[in-house]
């Protein structure tokens, strides 16, 4: 980036480190920070719709989605979150390969399925063989955020589900007393009090998704992990910046980032809190 880079091996002290860290790897590292930030900003609301989802179909009165949604809110609590991280990846990319395979090749008779492989015609691959690197890394962000939003959307429909039944039924009661019909009642009463039951539950899931994001790492993702690690490991004399083991210091890096990122939400959570309590029969209200 500056023009005294051009030699690293002649420099030394700040000049040194002012081109180490001005690296296209090290650019590399800091965008990676916004990856990380766009996980958790798009695996948060698509956490919501899934719960959301699985909350209402548990309480719906058809019993075919009722059996869905709890089995969807039961299935992930008890299987371990790995399991699913790195099969929904998978599942789905060959899921979509398969389907494309179908259309794009009919012709191919040959089993996709052949002992441990998965084969599918070139056209079927995804993404294409010919795609630009940042289509790839598009691709295995998007498979990467379905895996976050599934995981955390049964969690966070556990909390919704709690946070419903928690609403006090004399409110619904005189909802149903006044005439309300059940969708009006759901909308104007129960879908309106029970933020201030669910929202203790979601700021706990918000600071687990926080801390599950260097899961990135595991599925193939070059995230801050990948970076930190990729970075501060010992490099020798046949690199352009020879140091030893940093390790240490990129980690502590990301220690410094998390803990900020928690506090600040924190911040958020306990203004929303004081502001949905107000005036609500809860212990939170009455203390407000």
């Amino acid at each position: 980036m500056f023009s005294y880079c051009a030699d690293p091996k002649t420099l030394e002290g700040l000049m040194w480190l002012s081109c180490y860290i001005t690296t296209v790897k090290h650019m590399s590292f800091y965008v990676s920070f916004l990856v990380v930030m766009g996980l958790i900003s798009l695996a948060a609301p698509l956490a919501m719709a899934f719960g959301f989802a699985g909350a209402i179909a548990s309480r719906s009165s058809i019993k075919v989605f009722r059996y869905l949604g709890k089995t969807y809110l039961a299935m992930i609590r008890g299987i371990p979150d790995i399991v699913f991280f790195l099969f929904i990846p998978i599942a789905l990319d060959q899921a979509f390969e398969y389907l494309r395979h179908k259309v794009l090749c009919p012709e191919v008779t040959e089993a996709i399925r052949q002992g441990n492989d998965f084969v599918v015609c070139t056209a079927a691959k995804l993404p294409l063989s010919s795609a630009s690197e940042w289509v790839h890394d598009f691709y295995g962000f998007s498979l990467a955020l379905l895996a976050f939003g599934f995981v955390f959307g049964a969690f966070t429909g556990n909390v919704l589900l709690g946070a419903m039944s928690a609403v006090p039924k004399a409110q619904l009661e005189t909802g149903e007393a006044f005439g309300f019909s059940p969708r009006q009642i759901f909308r104007r009463i129960l879908l309106k009090q029970m933020w201030v039951y669910a929202l203790p539950g979601l700021s706990n899931l918000w600071m687990i998704l926080i801390k599950a994001t260097p899961l990135l790492f595991l599925l193939g993702i070059e995230d801050i992990v990948y970076w930190a690690k990729e970075l501060g490991g010992i490099k020798t004399g046949v690199y352009e910046y020879p140091h030893p083991d940093w390790r240490a210091w990129y980690f502590g890096v990301l220690l410094i980032f998390y803990l900020l990122l928690t506090y600040l939400s924190q911040l958020v959570f306990d203004k929303l809190t004081f502001r949905l309590s107000l005036g609500q029969a809860t212990m939170a209200g009455k203390s407000n």
